[in-house]
């Protein structure tokens, strides 16, 4: 069950808030003190903060600025006032929502389901990019960096080292025409022995692997009379 924070001195406001939520699966807990309730967002954990502007205590403007300190959980601001710098100030502080009183409960409770799976959304999808590291993507190319992992289509691609290595060099510099020998030098280093001719074999291995058509490839090109680039 979701828990949110409703920050509100209006008892009767705060009971009608939380009896709607909770109808809807949404655990409410009310503080009526603006220092409280401050508090309490600081120390416990919740999915949504149900924040009034005027209250004993401190203000919403100031909890808003101390809870974004530390947290990024959503806030809904909630105000009798109208006035636009209101709603400037409070958004500019972090909020996330500005409602006002008085307002449709149902609209309230949509609000609150809204940005609560807006956040999970948006963290899920941090979460997962920090697990997946650096991904480049072209097209069906997925190109996972850190992973070392090849996708074409969902498909996972077998490649060795080098032929990972260099796929993923050209792919860091879409657009960007490197010649062969400036390929060896960097891929291989400046140290490596051997025939720069290699670069073009490993071009091609690659091609045969990730390419819908190695004989017209869309995501390695070559620039005749100048070397390879990978598609912008």
């Amino acid at each position: 069950m979701k828990r949110i924070l409703i920050i509100e001195d209006n008892i009767e406001i705060a009971e009608l808030e939380r009896d709607f939520l909770e109808a809807s699966a949404i655990e409410s807990v009310i503080e009526t003190d603006g220092t409280k309730g401050l508090e309490r967002a600081l120390q416990e954990d919740f999915d949504l903060i149900l924040l009034d502007i005027m209250l004993p205590g401190t203000d919403g403007f100031h909890i808003c600025r101390r809870i974004r300190e530390e947290k990024e959980v959503p806030i809904l601001m909630v105000s009798a006032k109208r006035e636009d710098m209101d709603k400037i100030r409070g958004l500019g502080l972090g909020a996330d929502d500005y409602i006002i009183k008085p307002f449709s409960p149902t609209e309230l409770v949509a609000r609150v389901k809204a940005h609560i799976t807006r956040y999970e959304r948006l963290t899920g999808k941090a979460q997962q990019k920090a697990a997946d590291g650096e991904v480049l993507r072209s097209g069906d190319l997925e190109i996972y960096v850190d992973k070392h992992r090849v996708y074409v289509k969902g498909q996972e691609i077998s490649l060795t080292n080098r032929e990972f290595e260099l796929l993923v060099f050209l792919a860091k510099h879409p657009g960007l025409v490197f010649s062969r020998d400036r390929l060896f030098e960097r891929v291989w280093g400046l140290d490596a022995e051997g025939d720069t001719a290699t670069v073009m074999v490993h071009i091609n291995r690659i091609r045969e692997k990730i390419e819908p058509d190695p004989a017209k490839p869309i995501y390695i090109e070559t620039v005749w009379g100048a070397g390879y680039r990978f598609k912008e």
